[in-house]
């Protein structure tokens, strides 16, 4: 059995919450890290056993705030493993998440999606943790 792979965020480093069995692959968060390789390698080491036995649908998820070019890399790579899912004849959709008003997120899914075999669905969600002051 694939045991779940968790990754804490930090100021530099995404989270990384990887489930086979909840059927719940994200990475959410900054992605800045000095060594991508190494930061990104178990991640890939776990989806390269997944692709093996996937579940019959995955949905991988991405909800990045911020990445650098290097990391840039590191998400096409896990974006290629996926496409090995779809190869083997099982479905894959990737979720692009960018917060209300973040074009250059936005713009990244976009560039991302065009170059991906995958299904790929770019949604925008509202930050709720600014202050109204409409309201007010």
């Amino acid at each position: 059995m694939l045991e779940p792979l968790i990754i804490e965020a930090t100021k530099t480093s995404p989270a990384i919450y990887m489930n086979k069995e909840e059927n719940v692959l994200k990475v959410s968060g900054r992605s800045i890290v000095e060594d991508p390789n190494k930061f990104y390698m178990p991640i890939y080491n776990w989806l390269a056993e997944y692709v093996e036995n996937p579940n019959e649908s995955t949905d991988f998820t991405f909800d990045l705030e911020y990445f650098n070019s290097s990391s840039a890399r590191q998400v096409m790579k896990l974006i290629i493993l996926l496409e090995k899912i779809e190869e083997a004849g099982k479905k894959v959709r990737v979720l692009w998440l960018f917060e209300e008003g973040d074009e250059m997120s936005e713009e990244r899914g976009e560039e991302i999606k065009i170059v991906s075999k995958l299904q790929f669905d770019i949604e925008e969600y509202a930050n709720d943790d600014i202050d109204d002051f409409d309201d007010v």
